[in-house]
């Protein structure tokens, strides 16, 4: 097998692509031959030493992907040998074969492509438990979407359109922001051009939204916050900008408003009946058309550093995908 090797997390420059023996999956493993692997933001965190999963090294980064089970280890009754899974185990995906925990697998149907299953787990989950289980989004609230026209951003879109809310999106561009309409967006603010406050307030008539779902940190928290509707739910989802915002603590008192933590890895693992029941509920909608993942482009695996460059650029809109 081959994999992007990670033996100092000084940075993408430092990942070699090498030849590596093939492993044996241990009890409660599986073998999987990668035919697909997403590229998301931890991805590049975690090869530069800044992410809060510290690996022992070398490791292979990767964290979600999707293939065929070669072999399963002992223990492992729910999976078989040729068939077709996605995982997030957090590592292991930019290569040829690794090792997943076979609890982590989800079996795909035969009409689920391992390019979208391989875009599928980390947005949409994080996505979902956010939107219906952290902020208990209800029918004909309005939910505004910070970085839009990202991976979790177009999740987003996609789950809080199926919960029956209205959605105004927020992107960097026009071509991003048409992305959104294209996907289900009711509004969209271009926030390089307008003023975030103001175009709230005119897309809500002075009311605000109901819930607002941040992955992206920076400066736009606070305008945003200033803006939430009365008893509104803002959700923190990542920091994909940088910056770590900080906000005024008599923001939330003056609108009776939350401030709402989002780990849905966490979640999984602390509430694993709960997220299974979840995962079934998106493969449903997924199969019926509700969701289906943005794909910005696919590269070949060897070009990983290359796909590194274009996410840094701030151009992908949805999900960036290696394929084998």
């Amino acid at each position: 097998m081959h994999a992007w090797l990670c033996e100092n997390p000084v940075g993408v420059d430092a990942l070699n692509w090498k030849e590596l023996p093939t492993p044996t999956p241990k009890t409660g493993e599986v073998l999987i031959e990668i035919k697909a692997a997403s590229l998301n933001f931890p991805d590049l965190l975690i090869v530069q030493n800044k992410y809060q999963h510290k690996p022992a090294l070398p490791f292979v980064p990767g964290s979600e992907y999707a293939g065929v089970v070669q072999a399963v280890g002992e223990g492992v009754t729910h999976l078989q040998v040729g068939q077709h899974v996605a995982c997030l185990s957090g590592t292991g995906g930019f290569g040829t074969h690794t090792l997943a925990p076979a609890a982590l697998c989800m079996p795909l149907p035969d009409q689920f492509p391992f390019v979208d299953a391989a875009a599928f787990i980390m947005i949409y989950a994080t996505s979902h438990h956010a939107l219906i289980d952290r902020a208990q989004l209800k029918a004909g609230e309005t939910v505004l979407v910070l970085g839009a026209a990202g991976g979790v951003g177009t999740s987003a879109i996609q789950i809080a359109k199926a919960a029956g809310a209205k959605v105004i999106a927020a992107a960097s561009t026009d071509e991003k922001c048409a992305l959104c309409k294209s996907i289900g967006a009711d509004a969209t603010i271009n926030y390089s051009k307008d003023n975030l406050r103001e175009a709230i307030k005119s897309l809500t008539e002075g009311k605000g939204p109901d819930v607002i779902y941040d992955p992206v940190g920076g400066d736009y928290t606070e305008p945003a916050f200033r803006s939430i509707a009365w008893r509104g739910r803002y959700l923190i989802v990542g920091f994909a900008s940088g910056p770590i915002p900080a906000l005024p603590l008599n923001l939330p008192l003056l609108k009776g408003a939350s401030l709402v933590g989002v780990f849905w890895g966490d979640f999984a693992k602390r509430e694993p009946k709960a997220n299974a029941a979840m995962m079934k509920e998106l493969a449903q909608w997924y199969a019926s058309g509700k969701v289906k993942p943005v794909i910005d482009r696919t590269m070949p695996m060897a070009e990983l550093k290359a796909a590194y460059a274009h996410m840094g650029s701030r151009g992908v809109m949805g999900k960036l995908v290696m394929v084998n």
